[in-house]
């Protein structure tokens, strides 16, 4: 590792850096934060170097520059926006996939959620109606993209996760229609997610009476007829909160759920361990604002 670094950064140079990096001007401090960020992984492997060989303000200042520069963690991460109550579908995904894959490379994703709408704005006509406008979504995603719901593998991680279900094309209802959701927000379409108690679906309210639609079914469009009858057979009295839009909080902590029960059937106990940790944060955290 270290030959890797002296290969692009000279010794003279590793070592005008550790000169500035003791000196307390907010100006230099500035520069040097800068510089060590573009150095990328050289310049953290000259910091570690100097926070374990160096004593005193210089260590202080090499820890300190490294704290700034190094991701945090992020299990971290994500207990923080939990706790904050502050939640968006998409940055709540993008958290809950880093802490599977912590290298995930968000913009990426966003491109590719850019792309499908894209796709969407060049096919869509003036004045569509909330109907018209399901039907383009289900062409988009599930006639020309190949989107499904993983029928062969439920229980799959990679079901739950945002990156993978674009990059797959399948996963669970919830990621399916999170993905359905976050299209059609790109758009200008707004839909609501459904949590109905063992599936999940999308909602459109703009219209004379609510539409439902079931991404895990390529797009199939259900009556609330339906819906009651699904949860019957589940032996689960239909209730009115049952067919409204849940808050975005409670989809965040069912995919936590999902993932617990995921690991569960794995016997991946430490990652299931963690999921459930995340689960017990949003039902505290809720707890805490309903009782304030």
């Amino acid at each position: 590792m270290m030959g890797m670094v002296e290969r692009i950064i000279s010794r003279e140079r590793e070592k005008a850096l550790k000169t500035l990096l003791d000196d307390p001007s907010p100006p230099v401090r500035e520069a040097l934060e800068a510089e060590f960020g573009r150095l990328g992984k050289a310049g953290e492997v000259i910091l570690r170097k100097i926070a374990r060989e160096e004593a005193g303000g210089l260590k202080a200042h090499a820890e300190e520059l490294l704290a700034l520069l190094t991701d945090p963690d992020p299990s971290e991460v994500l207990v923080t926006f939990i706790q904050s109550m502050r939640y968006e579908l998409e940055t709540g995904l993008f958290l809950i996939n880093r802490v599977l894959n912590p290298e995930l490379d968000i913009q990426a994703v966003r491109e590719e959620l850019d792309r499908l709408a894209q796709r969407c704005r060049e096919i869509r006509v003036a004045s569509m109606n909330p109907r018209e406008n399901l039907l383009l979504l289900n062409r988009v995603l599930f006639h020309e993209g190949g989107f499904r719901g993983n029928t062969e593998d439920y229980d799959d991680p990679l079901n739950s996760c945002l990156e993978a279900v674009l990059r797959r094309r399948k996963g669970l209802p919830i990621l399916l229609s999170s993905v359905y959701i976050l299209v059609g927000q790109r758009v200008g379409i707004d839909l609501e997610p459904i949590a109905l108690p063992g599936h999940f679906l999308v909602g459109s309210f703009n219209g004379s009476e609510p539409l439902y639609v079931d991404p895990f079914e390529r797009g199939r469009f259900r009556n609330v007829g339906e819906l009651r009858g699904l949860l019957l057979r589940r032996n689960i009295s239909p209730e009115f909160y049952h067919m409204v839009p849940a808050p975005v909080g409670e989809v965040l902590c069912r995919v936590c759920r999902n993932l617990v029960l995921h690991f569960e059937a794995r016997k991946q106990a430490r990652w299931a361990d963690r999921f459930r940790k995340f689960v017990r944060e949003f039902e505290e955290t809720h707890r805490r604002r309903s009782e304030a």
